[in-house]
């Protein structure tokens, strides 16, 4: 299966590694501008960012101090996506990007139809 391009973060990510309460005035704000999630198209303070098995993750903190993780693909720090650019606003999501979603769901409906027999 492809795996999705990655593209690379801007000059100016989010490289705080302050606690995630901090409240100096240099928190440089991030848009949120990936169009399902929840905080779309909010614009929120960045107050760190960490790594784990799925990659980077931004700490982007609401007005009731809670803190989302988000990857920086989800936001204003990386380019969009020339896919979804020269679509000029008709796709939201890259073909790499279905791809894969595609073989999820898939392997879940295998996994849950496994059990449904199992059952019977």
């Amino acid at each position: 299966m492809p795996k999705a391009k990655e593209t690379a973060p801007s000059a100016r990510s989010c490289t705080s590694h302050r606690n995630a309460a901090s409240t100096n005035a240099d928190t440089q704000l991030v848009r949120v501008t990936h169009p399902f999630h929840p905080l779309f198209p909010r614009q929120l303070p960045c107050v760190g960012k960490r790594y784990n098995r799925h990659g980077e993750r931004l700490l982007l903190q609401t007005e009731d101090a809670t803190v989302w993780s988000v990857p920086p693909q989800w936001t204003d720090l990386v380019s969009p996506d020339p896919e979804v650019a020269m679509s000029n606003g008709r796709s939201l999501l890259r073909v790499a990007d279905l791809m894969e979603l595609t073989a999820l769901v898939e392997r879940l409906s295998s996994k849950s139809g496994t059990r449904r027999r199992a059952r019977m």
